[in-house]
């Protein structure tokens, strides 16, 4: 008897999808089936880890490739310097790549090879530092001339609108362009502040370690130091001790590090406060990348994707220091 129903119902489906056929009613095989789905190529050229956010950087590019499993054949490479990184980009595009997740050495020599994959229709995602052009698909960033302003006011108003200053700058890129320039306006609006001096410190904790034995050569009196970059303010800080005037200033740094989000939480007089700069933002922008690109409607998606994103940043002082402490994370 069960048999008979089974033989019955199979019948009934077979007469229900013929007659559909016969209407038009189901379509045909190729219609019904999805296409293959092509694996996407991405590559991902990042700076070596020369510091800790470049180290953080690397850290969460890693995660969020993980994340697309096999699913994505991905291209990743490391550089210290623009001529290694152009090269990467170039190896990355022989290999026919779909899309870059790009954050530069440097902005301006990065800028042709990034045109130049625009060109060919790569899919470009930019992160951090921007190109001279605008050639990228998507840029996110976090906000640099907040981040220079927040500072320079949380540094104006620390030492009563007077004071002598120094400042450590960065690797040339817009970043540090955005920033230096947001805290000079700021600066410039209290002329008791006084700038001894201005150098490069690359971003760098020996970097900063020399320039900051310069300036403590050169000028007997320094009230505080404009780092704005954590490894930076590390390597000031060991001049500073090694030259015994650790009492004499203080110092701003920036971009969260949790060694240094500690010593503002824990209330160290060199460090008052700090200022945000997520390395995972390279995270967002390689889940960007892939949103906009697995679904072969890149162009589609653009159509409604702001080309510009921007991340805020926050002051980190011992009020609030526990929000932004992660001793678990790798920076």
């Amino acid at each position: 008897m069960q048999r008979s129903i089974r033989i019955i119902v199979v019948a009934c489906v077979f007469t229900v999808a013929l007659m559909a056929l016969r209407r038009g009613v189901v379509a045909e095989p190729s219609v019904l089936a999805e296409p293959p789905t092509k694996k996407l190529r991405i590559g991902v050229s990042i700076p070596a880890a020369d510091h800790g956010w470049t180290a953080g950087v690397g850290w969460w590019a890693k995660r969020a490739m993980a994340v697309y499993g096999p699913n994505v054949e991905w291209r990743y490479a490391t550089a210290d310097k623009p001529e290694k990184q152009i090269a990467d980009i170039e190896d990355m595009m022989s290999r026919g790549v779909d899309g870059l997740v790009i954050l530069a050495t440097e902005s301006a020599p990065l800028t042709p090879i990034a045109k130049k994959a625009h060109e060919r229709g790569i899919f470009i995602v930019n992160v951090d530092r921007g190109f001279l052009e605008p050639v990228a698909d998507i840029f996110i960033e976090g906000d640099n001339k907040a981040f220079g302003r927040k500072s320079a006011e949380f540094m104006v108003k620390k030492l009563g609108g007077k004071g002598n200053i120094v400042v450590l700058t960065g690797i040339p890129c817009t970043v540090d362009t955005d920033r230096v320039n947001a805290a000079m306006e700021v600066f410039r609006r209290s002329p008791e502040i006084k700038i001894l001096g201005q150098q490069p410190a690359m971003w760098n904790r020996e970097k900063g370690l020399q320039v900051m034995q310069n300036f403590l050569a050169q000028h007997k009196h320094i009230d505080a130091v404009w780092a704005q970059d954590d490894d930076i303010a590390l390597g000031a800080m060991q001049a500073i001790k090694e030259a015994g005037r650790e009492k004499e200033m203080w110092i701003l740094p920036g971009a969260g590090m949790k060694d240094v989000v500690k010593m503002v939480m824990d209330k160290h007089p060199n460090f008052p406060a700090d200022i945000t700069y997520p390395p995972s933002m390279i995270g967002a922008g390689i889940h960007l990348a892939v949103s906009s690109l697995r679904d072969g409607k890149a162009k589609q998606i653009g159509e409604f994707m702001p080309r510009h994103l921007m991340i805020d940043v926050e002051l980190i002082t011992p009020e609030n220091a526990k929000d932004f402490y992660y001793p678990e994370s790798v920076y």
